[in-house]
This record gives C-alpha cells, structure tokens and sequence, in this order.
C-alpha cells in the first residue's frame, strides 16, 4: 500500500482504498472448479491449475476433505447451488466411476455418475456461461483398428465405455461450447499403490517369491501420466477461453505401447528388482469385463495446435511415483498431495 504524506488526510484514506483495490484484482486469477478432485487425476488438475495463477475449487464426495467441498453429483438442486455460489470460468469433469469390473456389479450407480450426474453439470455450465472440460476415455472404441482418431465411430466394449461415450454425447448436446477430452490408463502420485491399475502392478513386482505372478500379455496400453494430462487440460482451458474454436472431440495418451505385463517388468527394471517371477500371460481372462485389444489414440489435432505436452519416459515417471511406497521410507516425504 502507497501512502502520500503531503496529502489530506481523506485524499490518503481515498488513495490506500484505490491501491488496495487494485491488488484485489489482481491477485484473483480465474476460477476452476474440478470435480472428483479427491481423485488421482482431480488431484493432478488442482494442483496443476493452482500453481498457474487459478482460484481453484474441488469437489468430492465419499473421500471430501477439509481443502475440498463436498457434493453429490447426482443431486441436481446441489450441483445447481455450487455453480451459482462459485461461479467457475471453467469446469473440468473428472468424477467418474472408472474400473470397467465394477461398472458391470453395479451398474446403476455407475450410470447414474458418469451419465446422469454428467448431464446435470453440462446443463448447468451452460446456464453459468462456464467452459467445461469432460473427461472421457479410450474404452469408447473396441480397439479392432487403431490408432484412432477424434472422428472415428465408437465402439464400446464394455460398460464403462458405453456410459463414458453417453456422458460425451450428454455434454456436447446440453454444452455445446464444451471440450471433450480422452485419455487412456492413468497413473500418478497416488495415495495408495492401488488407486491406479498401473501402480497397482507394484504389489506384485516386489513379491519376489518362489510362487509365480501371471500377468496380461495381450492387451496393449498406453499409460498416461495424470500430471501431464493436468497440464494439457490447463492449457485447453487457456486457450479455449480466448478462442471459441477450441471445442468438442480432443485425444491426449502417452506414447509407449506396453502390456502389463511390460509396465510391470519396467517398474522392476526401474528398481533393481528381479522379475522372473512375473509370468505373461497372452489370454484375456475369464470372467472380466471386455476390454479393447488396442485402442491406441491419434493426438494430432492437440499437437497441430500446440496444445499438447511431451510425456517422460514411463520408467521415469513411474519411479517418481513409486519412491514413497518403497522399503526405503524417506522417500515418502517426496510425495505432496
């Protein structure tokens, strides 16, 4: 605050109140609003978009914590309140109900948030005037003719991928404006090994044993780094708030074709750890959901208009994201969240 010593009192009082104004302003960037943001991928978003200059507000639900606010999705009256009181620029949708074997056990839960909640928040986006970001994935083809691109005819195997495709069709109907966004298998600074299939792999790499792990050796997967998919939704924010072009149907994926049987055998590889005891295996197994066989994505529309992001090497970004769970405990304090 500048103070002007020759002046009148009131001039002064008038002078500190303009200056103090003006701080105000600019200290305040523009509001996001994530959703699902106690989750791996929202908690990439809000950390991403924090670091860049936004007022970022997340939601959750089951796993809300003090930093975030809690709100059912599925309650419209709810979702409703919270975009009137906050008043987001932009939204970016990552709730979701994203393991394929669970959406088959319970289906009408899982429809209920990837479909019917995300039809509520693309309604009320369009009401507030708030670019939304959805986040949808690659399950939406049945990964018979890779790679894929924006305007390739989907196909869904599974459940998952029919109600994660009927969120699209939902969002571009009721938001038209609104950018879609898909990406493939994600992992990330997670808070347990097990809230990615990717880390998940971990638990099976150190239990080095005479007793031998089979692996999937037959479907192929891109692992994508949540961090740089946070990145490339700030960006798509960014740009999309100055150019109304920037809307519908976007791919982002990391680029290493591997099964997890390869994801597996790196992350040994990565720590020095043996991995003959990882068996592949080149059957689907029984009993699982349907998944797509390659369901590769073609990210060239991002990358034309310079929105995409580099990836790290897989055996990089997964060493980063697996110090914490190491036997070596201090490289726990690595890990924010």
């Amino acid at each position: 605050m500048i103070v002007c010593s020759f002046v009148l009192k009131n001039a002064t009082f008038s002078i500190h109140f303009s200056f103090f104004a003006v701080d105000e302003v600019l200290l305040q960037g523009p509001r996001v609003l994530v959703t699902g943001a106690t989750g791996l991928l929202g908690r990439a978003v809000c950390k991403e978009f924090q670091s860049n200059g936004w007022m970022v507000t997340g939601t959750g639900f089951r796993r809300a914590r003090p930093r975030f606010l809690r709100c059912d999705l599925t309650d419209e009256d709810a979702v409703r309140r919270l975009l009137q009181e906050y008043k987001p620029d932009v939204i970016v949708h990552c709730a979701a109900e994203r393991r394929p074997d669970v959406m088959e056990q319970h289906a009408d839960a899982a429809v209920s948030l990837n479909v019917h909640a995300t039809s509520t928040v693309s309604k009320e986006a369009a009401v507030c005037g708030a670019l939304l970001i959805y986040i949808s994935t690659d399950y939406v083809f049945d990964g018979r003719n890779p790679p894929y691109g924006e305007d390739d005819c989907p196909n869904p195997l599974n459940l998952y991928g029919r109600s994660k495709l009927e969120g699209e069709r939902e969002t571009l109907r009721l938001c038209p404006g609104a950018v879609i966004l898909r990406v493939p298998v994600l992992f990330g600074e997670v808070e347990s090994v097990t809230e990615s299939a990717v880390t998940s792999l971990w638990q099976k790499v150190q239990e080095a044993t005479e007793e031998s792990y089979p692996l999937d050796h037959c479907l192929q997967r891109f692992p994508t780094d949540t961090r740089d998919v946070a990145t490339v939704c700030r960006k798509l924010a960014e740009r999309a708030r100055q150019d109304p072009s920037i809307r519908g149907i976007f791919h982002f994926s990391g680029k290493e074709q591997m099964t997890k049987y390869e994801m597996a055998v790196a992350m040994a590889q990565a720590f020095n750890l043996p991995s003959n005891h990882l068996i592949p295996l080149t059957e689907q197994p029984a009993g699982s959901a349907p998944r797509p066989i390659n369901s590769q994505l073609n990210c060239s529309r991002l990358e034309l208009l310079n929105l995409s992001v580099e990836p790290q090497a897989f055996s990089t970004a997964i060493t980063e994201c697996l110090w914490p769970f190491t036997a070596d405990k201090r490289w726990r304090q690595t890990v924010f969240h």
